[in-house]
């Protein structure tokens, strides 16, 4: 491999990666894979790869350095650095989160009663993540008597969690430590059980639920559950209630959840209701009843039932909310005399404030089209103050407590914009709708810096996701101001795959529809430039993931149309890796892409496949990302990816290769570790814009 032994002094030329052709058969089909050596993690000629890609990544943006450090600083100047979150009260204590100012890592504190007592300082994520280059900590659970937290620390990124316990009155580290997990646990009743989700070693599957009791050691925790079906994961969780504790099994169609009292004895679990194909369902407790957003009786948007506690199967349940053609139910909150319900209405966010006795029944108004709104951490029942958060594209989140019963409302807390230079009124954002192939409108949300011309002139980024119903709200960015103050336009296309518009939003978007999610973004592109907003020598397009997916197919189908993209972490090897079922994941998503051992779905993936479909064209400029130790796309999709890409591209544009070698799906841990990806991205993209002028 050429490129390995020069230093940045010298002029490099793009890694030259060699080829091994492999054969790859399925269905009589035969693929040559001429990078499959490179899914030989930690192989010497692999990691030398991934450093000449680096190397040269690095010497080709070395003159953007400056401008690296410029958007770092203006975005780091912009975020409250001794910032402290919102407290809420849980079981006798104040909980929140705050940071300190230079420090990349939260502290999690709580107070005793009222925030005018002592501090706790239950972890500080700084001191812990001392030594290590990559540092999480996956939350944590405080016993029914305040005494002992269970929480998750991963320090390689991949996602694997050891669980360990701290006596927040001593603050005696317990010896025990728990491999191989979600980094979550629940606390049953008695203040010693604790539950927590085992993953598979190999495909990180959260396949089975243990059982821990403090004072022995973890090789003595008993399996209380197993899923067996490898489409399936399995999590547990506590009930607002704090009376029950429940196990979801649950796949992309399919969920079953069971169910046992928190205060045990036994912790004998039971089925709700047992799992049928296409029945959904999510579980909440009030009273004697369970609460179950379902989509039983083809409520393709949801609706809400609940069933008796003391026999909850489906033939027991009672519509409470019934399904509505136009709104899909996204979810509840339960209070003492309220039900809060969390709705989508033409791709907006409302919601609808219940009485139980039927007396009230009204909706939180809200005048923009480009907002996020939903109900922050409620844990009390017997409250009539509700606590949600609101943002849009050109204003800062904002955490409001809502009283109810009077209708008043009090801003807790609005996110500061430090630095001196944001005003909101100095920024304008509205929805557009395009129109795809096959007439469908496609809606587009939009923000940009008033006083710019929409003359066609301006650069844009343009974002989606658009896979697994995830829906990208349009929410506010701080860092996303230095695109605005540099003359970009950041537009998100709200495409099919998510559920922008309801459930049939994203069924239109998966498996053998998976096709609208391309032409769908293909489509806002093309509007965009016709309405004037910019042109092909100034639309830029970022995706990640499953988003880095829609990257690959729009470079395939439409390269023409775009100066630059950017893909982070994607998903590109679609057929190979959706065939190899020891991946992590795999197994669990073949309801959202279809199992390719079926040819029906193997000849389709086959024809979007990013990587698949490489061919000899014209490509623009490309930025692909991607961690080492990433646990959802394995490093080498991206790696054999740019590799094809480079042998196939025959315009004169540059494609770089970036691998965070101490990195997961997530990217690097820390607030200011992320800001400076951040600012690489937005780097190449400015440096981008300023040659196309």
């Amino acid at each position: 491999m050429k490129n390995d032994t020069q230093s940045l002094d010298t002029p490099l030329l793009p890694p030259d990666a060699k080829q091994v052709p492999h054969e790859l058969e399925k269905h009589g089909d035969i693929r040559i894979d001429e990078y499959y050596w490179m899914n030989e993690r930690d192989h010497p000629d692999v990691i030398a790869y991934l450093e000449a890609e680096n190397a040269y990544y690095e010497q080709m943006t070395a003159h953007t350095k400056p401008l690296q450090q410029k958007l770092f600083e203006e975005m780091k100047a912009r975020i409250k650095e001794d910032d402290e979150s919102v407290p809420y009260k849980y079981n006798g204590y104040w909980y929140y989160t705050r940071f300190e100012k230079g420090k990349n890592y939260p502290l999690y504190c709580r107070r005793e009663e009222v925030m005018t007592a002592p501090e706790e300082v239950m972890f500080d994520n700084n001191e812990m993540a001392e030594g290590h280059s990559y540092f999480k900590q996956a939350g944590y659970s405080i016993s029914e008597n305040n005494e002992i937290a269970v929480y998750g620390i991963d320090t390689v990124s991949r996602r694997q969690y050891d669980l360990q316990f701290k006596n927040l009155k001593t603050g005696d580290i317990y010896p025990v430590v728990i491999k191989n997990t979600t980094g979550r646990a629940t606390w049953g009743g008695d203040n010693k059980t604790v539950f927590y989700t085992r993953k598979d070693p190999q495909t990180l599957r959260s396949s089975q639920i243990f059982k821990h009791v403090l004072g022995t050691e973890a090789s003595d925790d008993v399996m209380v559950y197993e899923e067996l079906d490898e489409t399936f994961d399995v999590g547990i969780f506590k009930s607002k209630s704090r009376k029950y504790i429940f196990i979801e099994a649950s796949s992309t169609l399919t969920s079953e959840y069971r169910y046992t009292e928190a205060n045990g004895p036994g912790f004998e679990f039971k089925v709700i209701q047992e799992r049928t194909r296409g029945l959904e369902y999510g579980v909440s407790h009030f009273g004697d009843y369970f609460y179950l957003v379902t989509n039983k009786d083809e409520a393709t948007n949801f609706k809400l039932v609940k069933t008796p506690v003391a026999s909850p199967a489906m033939e027991n349940w009672v519509e409470v909310i019934p399904h509505r053609e136009d709104t899909l139910l996204e979810d509840i909150e339960i209070f003492e005399e309220y039900l809060v319900v969390e709705e989508r209405n033409g791709g907006l966010n409302k919601i609808n404030i219940k009485r139980w006795d039927e007396t009230e029944d009204y909706y939180l108004p809200f005048d923009s089209e480009t907002y996020t709104v939903f109900a922050s951490i409620n844990p009390d029942f017997d409250t009539e103050l509700l606590r949600y958060s609101y943002n849009a594209l050109d204003t800062p989140p904002s955490v409001v407590s809502f009283n109810m019963r009077t209708k008043e409302k009090k801003i807790l807390k609005e996110v500061e914009v430090l630095g001196g230079n944001f005003d909101k009124d100095n920024y304008e954002s509205k929805r557009i709708w395009a129109t795809a192939d096959d007439g469908t409108a496609i809606p587009i949300s939009i923000v940009y810096k008033k006083g710019i011309s929409l003359d066609g002139s301006n650069p844009l980024l343009q974002y989606a996701y658009g896979s697994y119903g995830i829906t990208t709200d349009p929410a506010f960015s701080t860092s996303r101001l230095s695109l605005l103050d540099n003359g970009f336009i950041f537009a998100i296309a709200h495409i099919r795959g998510g559920e922008y518009l309801g459930r049939n939003w994203y069924e239109d978007g998966k498996l053998l529809k998976k096709m609208n999610t391309f032409t769908d973004f293909i489509a806002c592109s093309t509007y965009l430039i016709e309405q004037g907003y910019t042109n092909s020598n100034n639309l830029y397009a970022y995706g990640g993931s499953a988003g880095g997916l829609l990257m690959g197919g729009i470079l395939n189908m439409a390269p023409q149309l775009y100066n630059g993209v950017i893909a982070a972490v994607p998903f590109v090897d679609v057929v190979t890796t959706m065939l190899d079922d020891s991946i992590p994941l795999t197994t669990s998503e073949y309801d959202e892409w279809g199992n390719p051992n079926d040819k029906e779905y193997y000849d389709y993936m086959k024809s979007y496949s990013p990587y698949d479909q490489v061919t000899v064209q014209n490509y623009p400029n490309i930025l692909v990302t991607t961690g080492y130790h990433d646990s959802q796309v394995q490093y080498w999709e991206p790696a054999k990816w740019v590799a094809r890409l480079r042998d196939k591209n025959i315009a004169d544009t540059k494609i770089y290769f970036e691998t965070n070698m101490d990195a997961g799906h997530g990217g690097a841990s820390g607030r200011f570790e992320a800001l400076k990806e951040t600012a690489k991205d937005y780097a190449f993209l400015i440096d981008l814009a300023g040659k196309s002028k």
